[in-house]
């Protein structure tokens, strides 16, 4: 008996068992022997050991093993799955560990049960990537296998929801070296989760894969190196270094820094590591120096990236990032408002107060202004805004900014519209709409039918 009461040895061939009672789990350290023992004796292919990374799992159906399946690293060649992937050979050598090989599937001899094999690969499937995670420190995004169809048709992983691409030319791979062995098998992969295909392949992938922190922007979907991207806002500062000893460009240098701290780096040495991990690809489009002696593309280092983030302008470059991300938005209200940073410490102790102006829908900073006091934010408003084009947008702010001047600049001079709440702070207007009747507006279209 296993450590949950379950006999490996004695299977359940009751075919109107329930289904609704299947379990499916990770073996546990004393059951791997059981599960190598089983694997060997009855699968076609006998067993030795998983390749990679890996997981065993085990089914039980009322208690007992009824099935066996095992979990790899993916196949290193696989031209179909690639094509299907639609990535680079580059983001293949990076990216492979997002993708999980079923190397083995075994039902125990002496079970029969409908539909039992579809159901184990279901219920496994479902928990696989967080298992993973849990394990190795990062999800799963794809699943593959590779069937022999000379034996099997694959019916239960395509009942399970996985897509046939083709078969495979008949090579083998061992220690290391491809041999033909003239036996195809049909490759068949599943999408763990939505457009699996579309963040392998992307040029940047998402923070939250290797444990990160959520981006606060979608580097795919934002324009870095055509033109109005961020390489031609970043040409606007002027770069304070001495011309001697420049080995990378300040645009180089900030584009990178930028973009890490936009996908959730929170450090320089988070950023430093970001920057390391970049594709060549993606270090040529943020314009990165080329070496004739490496015959590649070099990311700035850590201590490069923070010598230049601590030497630059802290407020134009803060501007030149709101106005590139502003450029590249669709959101049509952009807010403002005051906010103090707790924990933080300004001349003479005072907490750090910042009036900034965001988007109202994508929640994405485009401005902000530094000042002394809260009751600042008025003076501030008028500077925070002017860079941005407001052409046809709404701005919203709280009742500290009805104030005429302001109304004034957004609708004259920033051909923009606004929504200001009316407070006490404007008695004479504050009176006016509160004795304001329904009646003192014109009827509308919609009370006239």
């Amino acid at each position: 008996m296993d450590r949950n009461g379950a006999n490996p040895d004695k299977t359940n061939n009751n075919q109107s068992s329930n289904l609704k009672d299947l379990v499916v789990r990770p073996i546990f350290p004393g059951e791997e022997k059981t599960w190598n023992t089983l694997m060997a004796r009855h699968h076609y292919l006998g067993f030795h050991s998983l390749t990679g990374r890996n997981i065993k799992y085990v089914a039980l159906l009322g208690g007992r093993w009824v099935a066996l399946i095992g979990w790899g690293s993916a196949a290193l060649k696989c031209g179909h799955r690639d094509r299907w992937i639609g990535w680079s050979q580059e983001q293949k050598n990076q990216r492979l560990q997002y993708v999980a090989n079923n190397q083995r599937f075994l039902i125990l001899p002496g079970v029969s049960v409908k539909n039992l094999a579809s159901r184990v690969l279901a219920l496994n499937i479902k928990r696989l990537s967080a298992d993973w995670e849990a394990v190795y420190g990062h999800q799963i995004l794809m699943v593959e296998t590779f069937v022999d169809h000379s034996r099997f048709a694959g019916t239960c992983y395509r009942a399970a929801g996985w897509t046939p691409l083709g078969r495979t030319s008949g090579y083998g791979r061992k220690s290391g070296v491809y041999y033909y062995h003239g036996e195809t098998k049909t490759v068949l992969v599943k999408p763990l989760v939505k457009k699996a295909t579309e963040i392998l392949s992307a040029p940047f992938l998402p923070p939250e894969l290797t444990g990160g922190e959520r981006a606060m922007v979608d580097l795919n979907t934002v324009s870095i190196d055509s033109k109005g991207g961020l390489l031609d806002y970043l040409a606007l500062l002027k770069d304070p270094r001495k011309r001697r000893g420049i080995r990378h460009t300040q645009i180089s240098i900030l584009a990178v820094a930028i973009c890490a701290l936009l996908s959730g780096a929170r450090s320089f040495i988070a950023v430093g590591e970001w920057a390391a991990g970049l594709t060549q690809d993606m270090l040529k489009r943020l314009g990165c120096r080329y070496s004739d002696r490496l015959k590649q593309f070099v990311p700035p280092s850590e201590p490069t990236l923070r010598r230049t983030l601590q030497k630059v302008n802290g407020d134009e470059v803060d501007d030149i990032i709101g106005r590139w991300l502003y450029s590249q938005s669709q959101d049509r209200i952009v807010a403002v408002d005051g906010k103090t940073l707790r924990g933080s410490a300004g001349a003479g102790g005072k907490r750090v107060h910042l009036v900034s102006a965001f988007l109202q829908h994508e929640k994405m900073t485009i401005g902000q202004r530094q000042v002394d006091k809260k009751s600042n934010e008025i003076t501030a408003f008028k500077p925070l805004l002017e860079p941005l084009d407001l052409t046809g947008k709404i701005v919203t702010a709280d009742a500290m900014h009805t104030q005429v001047e302001h109304a004034r600049f957004i609708v004259e001079d920033k051909k923009a519209d606004y929504v200001f709440p009316v407070k006490q702070n404007q008695g004479n207007l504050f009176e006016t709409v509160r004795n304001t009747s329904d009646e003192d507006f014109s009827p509308s279209a919609h009370n006239n039918r």
